[in-house]
């Protein structure tokens, strides 16, 4: 429903600093939205560059009031929070929003179209957006996926928010750079924010995940060579359950590791280790080929996030990771996602 030249408010209270603006700073850094302002009081009149390396320059200002003086004509939600309910505090913001005739995108769980105090007052031309929902008719997988031609590649993890996403999105635009027919699928909120397509995987009863994936897959499969499937969750974590009908769906013939440097453990969940990464990329493939049923899929890179490290730390933790798991490995958002991409051209 984001058209590209819609004017766009992000809204993201305490999201630049805090960790949870993921959405939003996904949109900031790879969507080709025209986002003309962005809403958090706590990092208010600061530079976004500064604060994010995101190389955009749109203001940031303190709250609905100030924004509208951009004159955006949609907000996005723009954080990503565990459980996915909406701040009670935010609700006021939203009804202002809506008041000075903004239209509302919105990927939490808690859905706003079903509010009657907002759909009340929504004006002519005003739509509430909200992404979270089980798409209709959906099949069960019969993995039908293994019969395309394109190479599939599935972004897996060591833990949740390590940067599957951004992963994804780094290799499609390098593909489409290079010229390849390239297509991210997106399978959360600010994937289908930034692709304008995919499936909310999180809102789907368990029984049709797979076949909505399966689904999403088939319809473009045929068109591209390369399809970028966003990775959710991991096998690690004991509250995620998304792996499995990525897996499924996609039938992957290529699968890149997401790791965050120097992570020994599930960040909610200290008590969970992470195994050594050669361990891990066991398990992922043992589980993708499912001992012989399905067509093996193999790692063949690791992407490692080293937010917060120097670059000389970042670089050493690279060698190190390649020493480790003796394949390609490199941070794709510092710098620049080619070692993957060719890997996965290789195989």
């Amino acid at each position: 429903m984001l058209k590209v030249d819609q004017p766009i408010a992000i809204l993201l209270h305490g999201g630049i600093l805090d960790g949870q603006g993921k959405t939003g700073l996904a949109m900031l850094r790879f969507s080709e939205a025209n986002i003309v302002v962005v809403i958090d009081r706590e990092c208010a009149g600061r530079s976004l560059e500064e604060l994010t390396g995101i190389p955009r320059e749109v203001p940031i200002v303190a709250s609905i009031t100030e924004a509208l003086a951009y004159e955006p004509v949609v907000l996005v939600i723009g954080i990503a929070i565990l459980g996915g309910a909406l701040p009670s505090d935010w609700l006021a913001e939203i009804a202002e929003a809506i008041q000075g005739g903004l239209s509302i995108a919105n990927g939490l769980h808690t859905r706003l179209g079903d509010n009657p105090d907002l759909v009340q007052q929504l004006q002519t031309g005003q739509w509430i957006w909200d992404l979270r929902q089980e798409p209709a008719d959906l099949p069960v997988a019969t993995a039908a996926a293994r019969q395309l031609r394109c190479r599939r590649v599935l972004t897996i993890g060591t833990d949740m928010a390590v940067g599957k996403m951004s992963t994804s999105l780094s290799l499609d635009r390098l593909a489409r750079q290079r010229g390849l027919r390239s297509r991210f699928l997106g399978t959360g909120q600010a994937g289908i924010l930034i692709a304008g397509d995919g499936i909310p995987l999180d809102a789907i009863r368990v029984d049709f995940a797979a076949g909505a994936v399966e689904q999403l897959v088939m319809r473009h499969g045929d068109a591209y060579d390369l399809l970028l499937i966003e990775g959710q969750g991991s096998l690690l974590h004991p509250a995620s359950t998304a792996t499995l009908p990525l897996m499924r769906g996609s039938q992957p013939t290529h699968l890149v590791l997401v790791h965050r440097a120097g992570q020994t453990h599930i960040r909610r969940y200290p008590q969970v280790a992470i195994p050594p990464l050669s361990q891990v990329i066991s398990l992922y493939e043992s589980l993708a080929g499912a001992a012989g049923t399905f067509t093996a899929a193999k790692v063949v890179a690791i992407a490692l996030n080293t937010h917060g490290l120097d670059g000389a730390a970042a670089q050493a933790a690279i060698v190190t990771t390649q020493e480790e798991t003796g394949l390609p490995c490199t941070d794709p958002i510092r710098f620049g996602a080619e070692p993957i991409l060719d890997a996965i051209l290789a195989t």
